[in-house]
């Protein structure tokens, strides 16, 4: 069998979440009649601390509805300049909400430095864009925000007149390894975007939080973008089944990298470079990057092997530790 460690989005349901979709109450969403979507929303938005929740097909499409409720043409947001907002979403804020991204290099942790924020901010002048909001991420690369900066920052944002959205697609790798709850980490934001399709394993599926206003709005962006779905509680069964049954386990995937991590330190030609929650990080030379890809191929490993020396592996509910130790294996018999 194939161990993938692509990413985490390359999950399969399990037998348990096939039955919980097979046996879910469904109606038509769009006109807000579907009860197992309606679960889900106030189910997350009841935990995390926010009046409002709504289903959406995707991450990328959250975090845009977001961006459109905070900004309007003309307007800026700061962000990251490899968050994946700015840098893995097709350019959907400028090119459909015509927001200018102000991207900010990333401290190592991930957090991006205030000072650099406060210089980025734009006068209140016909010259410039209007800087309207703060994007964080976390996890950001597998890193976990330090809780006390996003607090800061948070705070910062509101003394210069900026909402603050959090791109939380892997929330919940980061509250198990932080040891707080995802509401904690999410309080100091005005909406976050949750992803149920990564470590958490569902098929399809994220959840935009905000204000009952912001998400009335969101709504209404969802529909003109194509993202009204009608028995949506098939998909909407699955994410609650997740959030019943595969956060916890979210630890496992954590110590799956940190052994897949150490293995490859040991045994392997390959250069670690770093291991946080469930992605490790590796570096092989640029000329033996397409020869370890078809080794771990013949090897029946696949990773993300593009053309850069980095190379991220990330472990998941797919991922058990006999395939840990099958991708060590493999690793190590490349020479």
């Amino acid at each position: 069998m194939t161990i993938d460690l692509r990413s985490d989005t390359v999950t399969r349901p399990t037998a348990a979440m096939r039955a919980a979709i097979a046996a879910a109450e469904v109606g038509d969403d769009v006109y807000g009649e579907d009860p197992t979507v309606t679960r889900l929303e106030r189910r997350l938005a009841g935990d995390l601390g926010f009046e409002a929740g709504l289903f959406v097909p995707s991450g990328t499409q959250s975090n845009l509805l977001a961006m459109l409720c905070h900004c309007r043409r003309g307007d800026e947001y700061l962000v990251g300049m490899d968050a994946h907002t700015y840098k893995y979403e097709g350019g959907g804020a400028a090119v459909l909400g015509s927001i200018q991204p102000q991207p900010i290099v990333h401290a190592a942790d991930g957090s991006l430095p205030l000072d650099a924020l406060e210089k980025a901010v734009k006068p209140d002048d016909q010259h410039f864009a209007r800087t309207r909001l703060l994007a964080l991420e976390n996890t950001w690369h597998g890193r976990v925000l330090p809780q006390d900066y996003v607090i800061e920052a948070a705070a910062w944002a509101r003394t210069r007149g900026l909402a603050v959205h959090l791109d939380g697609a892997r929330l919940f790798n980061a509250a198990v390894a932080s040891g707080k709850t995802a509401g904690e980490l999410a309080s100091p934001f005005d909406s976050v975007s949750v992803c149920l399709s990564k470590g958490l394993g569902a098929p399809v599926g994220s959840v935009l939080l905000g204000s009952a206003d912001l998400i009335r709005e969101a709504r209404h962006w969802r529909k003109m973008l194509g993202g009204g779905l009608r028995q949506s509680g098939l998909l909407a069964a699955a994410c609650l089944h997740a959030l019943d049954h595969h956060v916890a386990r979210l630890a496992d995937d954590h110590a799956r990298a940190a052994r897949l991590a150490e293995g490859l330190r040991a045994r392997s030609r390959v250069r670690v470079v770093g291991q946080y929650t469930n992605m490790v990080f590796i570096e092989v030379e640029p000329a033996h990057l397409r020869t370890l890809d078809a080794h771990l191929k013949a090897h029946d490993v696949r990773a993300s092997i593009g053309y850069l020396p980095s190379v991220r592996l990330v472990t998941h509910l797919d991922v058990d530790d006999a395939a840990i130790e099958r991708a060590i294996e493999a690793f190590a018999g490349f020479a």
